[in-house]
């Protein structure tokens, strides 16, 4: 029989050297961030809503009024005095040519019925007019226009020298054509300037 072997104390004591157990903080003692939520319409005013749904209307291509004989001796009064300048100082008889080519056409368009185009307006996509798309990023604003009694678009385009593009619409789909040009489109008051009010009493 061996005799007992005296125990040591420092021997069983745990050595100072060796690594202790990490300390994994608790999650429910760090402080808990709410995620960012993002902000709806009611909280932010300057969203503007989707109005993705399209609107789908028919109206003139322009508007057919009444030319009086007096309109038409203007137009050929005006084409007479074209072509004298022409005579007596620019001396380029191709120039009266194309006066009396232009007054022809003028009056021939003038004599023809305004079509009925159908019109499509997607937030989405742009306009439609007949078949033709216009997307939004072709122009940089829109007004609207008065023309006697009917109401029209006037779309701005981006290109310079570039004719607006006019649009008539029905009184009772206005509120959300308007909608959906002013979620996209910088809105500005706006008046027919000579060149408007010729090409749409010409029909061009």
């Amino acid at each position: 029989m061996q005799p007992e072997q005296p125990t040591n104390p420092e021997a069983n004591a745990p050595n100072s050297d060796e690594p202790t157990e990490m300390y994994v903080p608790n999650v429910a003692e760090e402080e808990v961030k709410p995620a960012p939520t993002r902000p709806t319409e009611s909280q932010n005013p300057t969203l503007k809503p989707d109005n993705s749904e399209p609107v789908h209307w028919s109206a003139n291509e322009t508007i057919d009024a009444e030319k009086g004989g007096l309109w038409f001796i203007a137009l050929i009064v005006i084409a007479l005095i074209l072509i004298a300048g022409d005579i007596f100082w620019l001396k380029e008889f191709s120039f009266s040519v194309l006066v009396v080519v232009m007054t022809a056409v003028i009056i021939i368009f003038s004599k023809r019925p305004s079509r009925v185009i159908d019109y499509t307006l997607s937030g989405e996509q742009g306009l439609y007019i007949g078949e033709k798309l216009y997307h939004f990023n072709e122009f940089k604003e829109f007004g609207l226009i008065q023309d006697q009694g009917q109401h029209s678009i006037l779309l701005i385009p981006v290109k310079r020298f570039s004719l607006g593009v006019s649009v008539y619409f029905p009184e009772e789909s206005g509120e959300k054509i308007v909608d959906i040009f002013g979620a996209r489109l910088p809105m500005r008051d706006m008046k027919l300037d000579f060149i408007d009010t010729i090409v749409r009493k010409l029909k061009l």
